[in-house]
């Protein structure tokens, strides 16, 4: 048996799994990565395990806890792998998913030749079942199990073995879907089920649908993933803590995860923006935007505080999925996206993706089509290599694919290969506006945060276009998502819609509320072992103005709420609206406040990794740490300098042009840039004149 005590994160990616151990004693951090498996992700989890291990020339009895991100819910759903789903409805309501939103996606103007998607339940799925209560939770009629026993039948009979129940105003009395939940377990045993009361107790009956079968959906693939995981560490680790990132920015057991499975939606990008924002944080940034750049895509998001964005407003390909979720925007951007000609022979850049089978051009396996990895090899932003010469890139099989689409285009080669970039480039800068300027918030008062294995490729375009004042590169960026998984608390959402006025609000009636959905969240902490002493409750409400359709999220103060703390709500609530629109009502008697949701989030506090400062360099020189040079295209071909970044210390200062190189990424100095080594070994980018 070992003494040494090692956490291990791991985020799995659509080409690389991301590994990160940290020693619980001194806080001191290995990384590594491997290559995803996409036909089995547990293979690359469990290599990536025993890969960080036997760098650290430890076993499986170090372990103390693993976090795992993982795309597996979401890939289905982008991906519509979907089996042959049931939906049971409250009678009359068969139409809810058909009827769906009048909104139509990029506005009206497309309306004409916009179809709307296949729904995720075809009608001839769709069974309702008598019974009805009022949206007060009282019963109108009652449940009609003769119906209900002839619904579950039917998916017996149709061998239809997953289904989701919604009834109508079920977020204020689930006794209606729990009694069809009895007549399923009785009539179709081996049905996986999700009922809305269980999954989004919250009003609008087709958003709580539609998460509801979609959590239903991934349940089955979900299950089996974790489940295989469980009992392959097992082997490895035996009874070790495995803990799951959830899209609201907290972890839960894998026991638990697999009993809603739809909170890992988007747990990858979420990992990656909480570890970004206490690294940013720890550097003395408290408003950063986080861009993530992967093989297939490239994910944003703002922190402000230290907190990243949540949103109840979030889609996974076709489907709205109203679960509180980090408010991440995603463009398909990312180092393995496609370069192709669209009809009217124009460049586009994604979001297809080569992925990491067959891969770019320039791959061993060479994929058949350019990418934008492609181009910044041929223009020598990136070594001939990739993790530190594990894989090999072939400059010239890159430079005939870009040949030829140029040729097309009547582009020389670099030509090409730029115009790709400043396309990627661009995708990107409109996704973190999107975050930013869509949101009220003035993007040049942000750092940009990169990370990811192409996430700093393109961060001095990025502050061009956008009028960022500097970048923060983490060292070992590539890894900054599995990082991110071991500073995550436990954390549960709870929610009760209680839509009133704010004028007829009974403040009894709010503290009985949220004091039952903290005792929930406390009785859920409980099973994850944490004692009462050391959990803790945030409180949130969702408000809006009588009319409008969509609400403002604002905190609540702790302990029991009068009417001093509900008028406090109200006065946060203007002063949000008017950051986010521009305008508030506060002063206009006429127009009313409402109070839609209350929402409860349970946390269970994880000791997260000590960041420790490091002295400057105290002998030799920033010249120390070149490792040779090569010619690199920026604007004209340059004998540029290449910078090995572990032999970088504090307070030096890289000039452009330049290149920093690492195991897993690369950082492209533009002429005109600095990039200055911080304390705690960020790379700092800004523009010369800015010094």
């Amino acid at each position: 048996m070992t003494s040494r005590r090692v956490r291990i994160g791991i985020d799995t990616g659509g080409t690389f799994t991301d590994v990160v151990a940290v020693d619980e004693e001194t806080g001191a951090t290995t990384t590594t990565k491997t290559p995803s498996t996409p036909g089995d992700p547990a293979d690359g989890f469990l290599a990536g395990v025993e890969k960080v291990l036997g760098m650290l020339g430890l076993d499986g009895s170090a372990v103390t806890a693993v976090s795992h991100g993982t795309t597996v819910a979401t890939n289905q759903l982008l991906e519509g792998k979907l089996d042959r789903i049931g939906f049971i409805t409250t009678e009359g309501y068969a139409s809810v998913l058909e009827i769906a939103r009048q909104s139509v996606p990029d506005g009206y103007g497309n309306s004409y030749f916009w179809v709307k998607p296949p729904r995720i339940v075809p009608a001839d799925l769709v069974k309702t079942v008598g019974g009805r209560l009022d949206h007060t939770g009282a019963e109108v009629r009652p449940f009609d199990r003769e119906q209900a026993v002839a619904a579950a039948r039917f998916f017996a009979d149709a061998g239809i073995t997953t289904v989701g129940v919604c009834f109508l105003h079920a977020y204020a009395n689930d006794a209606h879907e729990r009694a069809m939940l009895d007549v399923l377990h009785v009539e179709h045993p081996e049905c996986v089920v999700s009922i809305s009361s269980g999954v989004l107790r919250e009003y609008r009956e087709y958003e709580r649908s539609v998460t509801t079968l979609v959590d239903a959906a991934v349940k089955p693939k979900v299950a089996a993933y974790v489940t295989n995981i469980r009992h392959r560490l097992d082997t490895l680790a035996p009874g070790v803590p495995f803990y799951v990132m959830k899209s609201n920015g907290g972890v839960l057991s894998a026991e638990e995860v697999v009993h809603q499975p739809i909170t890992t939606m988007l747990s990858g990008p979420a990992a990656g923006a909480l570890g970004a924002a206490l690294i940013a944080q720890t550097a003395g940034f408290d408003r950063i935007l986080t861009c993530d750049g992967g093989g297939t895509s490239t994910d944003v998001t703002v922190v402000i505080d230290g907190e990243p964005a949540l949103t109840t407003e979030g889609t996974v390909g076709d489907y709205p999925s109203k679960i509180p979720m980090i408010d991440v925007v995603t463009v398909g951007a990312g180092g393995g996206s496609i370069a192709w000609l669209s009809p009217e022979g124009t460049l586009k850049v994604g979001p297809r993706s080569a992925g990491a089978d067959p891969g770019p051009m320039c791959y061993p396996s060479r994929g058949p089509e350019p990418t934008v990895t492609d181009a910044h090899v041929v223009l020598g932003r990136i070594p001939p290599h990739l993790l530190g010469g594990e894989i090999p890139l072939s400059v010239e099989a890159a430079r005939g694919g870009l040949e030829t689409l140029g040729g097309k285009l009547d582009l020389t080669l670099e030509a090409a290969a730029t115009g790709i970039l400043e396309i990627s480039a661009w995708n990107q800068a409109n996704a973190l506006r999107q975050v930013t300027v869509a949101k009220g918030l003035d993007v040049r008062d942000f750092t940009l945060t990169t990370f990811g294995g192409s996430g700093s490729l393109l961060a001095c375009r990025l502050m061009d276009v956008l009028g960022l004042p500097r970048t923060l590169v983490p060292p070992n960026p590539g890894n900054v998502s599995a990082f991110g998984l071991l500073t995550v608390d436990v954390r549960n959402d709870y929610v009760q819609t209680m839509v009133t006025r704010h004028t007829a609000l009974d403040a009894d009636a709010v503290g009985t509320a949220f004091a039952a959905l903290e005792d929930q969240a406390a009785r859920a902490l409980d099973g994850e072992g944490f004692g009462r002493a050391e959990q803790r409750m945030q409180r949130t409400a969702d408000l809006r103005y009588v009319g409008q359709a969509f609400e403002v999220r604002v905190p609540v103060a702790e302990g029991t709420p009068d009417a001093a703390v509900l008028d406090d709500v109200a006065t946060a609530f203007h002063a949000a609206h008017r950051q986010l629109y521009g305008y508030d009502f506060s002063l206009d008697p006429r127009q009313a406040v409402e109070w839609v949701n209350l929402r409860v989030s349970g946390i269970g506090p994880i000791r997260r990794p000590d960041l420790v400062a490091l002295p400057d360099r105290t002998e030799g020189s920033v010249a120390d740490a070149v490792s040779g040079s090569r010619p690199v295209w920026f604007d004209e071909w340059l004998d540029t300098p290449t910078y090995w970044r572990p032999d970088l210390q504090p307070g030096d200062v890289v000039v452009g042009p330049a290149i920093v190189e690492e195991f897993g990424s690369t950082v492209p100095v533009h002429p005109g840039f600095v990039a200055t080594v911080d304390s705690y070994a960020n790379l700092l980018l800004t523009k010369e004149a800015a010094l």
